[in-house]
């Protein structure tokens, strides 16, 4: 029995050797710490830019579900630019019925963070000029990009009712504010300038964007006309950046409060998403905060918003949208607020939020009578 020993452990190191070396799938050779779940840190840089995308419910990870999901759904053979449903590369396949025009540049600087994308119903309904769709990304004015938007815009767009438009602009590795603002304007007046080529409808162009996207959004529906915010972007200067109205989930609103909730304090920080993107620690730079915060620039006559946001966001604080509301109304904009009780950062946000979105967008841009008010609803419903 004994002379057995040394075989039998060679045999069970063969073993132990052999499941050791069975292949990992990519989700787990990133989860650096085995969580179940990447944050931005764990993928390799060139994928980071996704990051965004594939966290659908903005809780600020990718679980192995949303990994699987978007591995699943990434397109089987890439069409060109203006195929029907199909995005730019790397963004999710669009339903039926919609046109892509993709990397348009709307500054002439040839910068593939200075381009929009373009969607057109095959088969519009009616005759008349289309109302737009703009949707802004997010990711903390630091990631993200512009392929995902057709994916929020497109089932609109397929309805033949609208027109659709993702915008990519530099982020805060690039630039500073007010860069981000300006380029977003710049996108705006690109369309207004092309409305007539595309049969746009240039007095109809709404604005919908998430986290650092609904601080943008909500900038452009309060910032007509503020000339530091402006810019010089683009060669269509003699058009305006005026939007119809603003969809704005969960967006910063207030910089120099960002941090002043319990467990928010992170936002003050130097290396926080809010100081990379003004240049320096939030609280040592209040003009440039203040700047930088849509509740800054509040004015009677401002684009009618409509705010949703989780009661349990962890990443931007719920009390960042009351104010903003409250702002909003107190000088006569018309605002509705919609709470999703119990979600985080964009996680949990069921049918009742898209209802209300399609019912906001259908009485702003389509004349359509709807009864919208302000409304609390659980998470997931």
């Amino acid at each position: 029995m004994k002379s057995l020993l040394p075989a039998l452990s060679l045999l069970s190191a063969f073993v132990s050797l052999a499941s050791a070396q069975q292949p990992a799938s990519p989700f787990d050779r990133r989860d650096a710490n085995k969580d179940g779940k990447l944050v931005r840190e764990e993928l390799p840089e060139p994928l980071r830019k996704n990051f965004d995308r594939v966290d659908t419910n903005k809780d600020g990870f990718i679980s192995r579900e949303e990994s699987e999901a978007m591995r699943q759904n990434l397109p089987q053979g890439q069409k060109g630019p203006g195929q029907k449903g199909q995005g730019p590369k790397g963004s999710p396949r669009l339903p039926e019925g919609v046109k892509t025009i993709a990397n348009l540049d709307y500054a002439g600087s040839g910068n593939p963070r200075q381009a929009l994308d373009l969607f057109l119903p095959e088969k519009r309904e009616g005759e008349g000029l289309l109302p737009v769709i703009v949707f802004i990304h997010g990711g903390g004015w630091q990631g993200g990009d512009k392929n995902g938007g057709g994916a929020k815009v497109a089932p609109y767009v397929a309805t033949g009712k609208f027109a659709g438009a993702s915008i990519a602009y530099r982020l805060s590795s690039e630039a500073q504010w007010p860069s981000q603002i300006h380029d977003c304007k710049a996108a705006i007046r690109w369309l207004k300038a092309h409305a007539k080529e595309y049969q746009l409808d240039p007095e109809r162009i709404a604005v919908w964007g998430t986290s650092a996207g609904g601080h943008l959004v909500a900038m452009l529906g309060v910032s007509d006309g503020v000339k530091d915010l402006e810019g010089e972007i683009g060669p269509h200067l003699d058009q305006t950046g005026k939007v119809s109205c603003v969809v704005d989930f969960f967006g910063p609103t207030d910089m120099l409060t960002m941090g002043k909730d319990p467990g928010f304090d992170k936002h003050n920080a130097a290396d926080s998403a809010e100081s990379k993107l003004i240049g320096g620690p939030v609280l040592e730079n209040p003009d440039k905060a203040k700047s930088a915060s849509p509740i800054e620039h509040v004015t009677a006559g401002d684009a009618p918003h409509l705010i949703v946001h989780g009661s349990k966001d962890p990443t931007v604080a719920y009390s960042q949208s009351v104010d903003y509301e409250k702002r909003l109304e107190s000088v006569g904009v018309p605002a509705i607020f919609l709470t999703v009780e119990g979600a985080g950062h964009g996680q949990g946000f069921g049918k009742s939020v898209s209802d209300m979105v399609t019912a906001f967008l259908e009485k702003q841009l389509l004349g359509e009578e709807r009864e919208i008010e302000d409304k609390t609803v659980k998470a997931g419903e």
